[in-house]
């Protein structure tokens, strides 16, 4: 097989993996399940099942998470066959709790580790057919702003108000 093909594949599988992390940060449940096949399997540590299973431990976890932001890097594809894949992706994922969760004061979570996800092709679509999750670090801490953060600079929301959210539908987009 041509390496052309492969790149497109490469390029496809890496869009899923965003979609997801975008999906998971604007708490867009649809784009999160999008990134699965829906007889997918996720082992997240917290949660291992199905999809759905998975989808409602996120909405009730994401409940008290203010902020979240999700890095993903080091994407490596390893093709099985011209239909699966085994990818390994490496992930930082910053999120901030809300306060009244854990105590009077916001807490600040770090965690960073690697996706190990089978992916498979369906319908001309790449997605998660199971997630295994890896943890490599964890570090949590009283929340805390930078004096930069002011005001006057757009601030990360986790709803329709977001900028992304507003630049696409005024793109028509949405």
């Amino acid at each position: 097989m041509s390496s052309s093909p492969r790149l497109h594949d490469i390029h496809a599988i890496e869009q899923n993996l965003y979609r997801y992390a975008r999906g998971v940060d604007r708490k867009d449940w649809a784009l999160v399940r999008s990134a699965y096949h829906p007889d997918a399997y996720d082992n997240h540590g917290s949660y291992k099942g199905d999809i759905d299973g998975f989808i409602e431990s996120l909405q009730a976890r994401h409940a008290t998470i203010e902020r979240s932001i999700h890095l993903i890097s080091n994407v490596v594809v390893e093709f099985i066959d011209d239909a699966g894949a085994l990818v390994e992706s490496y992930f930082t994922a910053h999120q901030r709790i809300a306060a009244g969760v854990a105590g009077d004061t916001a807490v600040d979570n770090q965690s960073i580790g690697r996706y190990l996800d089978h992916v498979t092709l369906r319908h001309g679509q790449w997605r998660i057919q199971r997630r295994d999750v890896v943890f490599d670090f964890y570090f949590t801490g009283p929340a805390t702003d930078s004096p930069r953060l002011t005001a006057d600079v757009s601030r990360s929301r986790r709803d329709a108000d977001d900028l992304l959210c507003v630049r696409r539908a005024e793109l028509g987009l949405s």
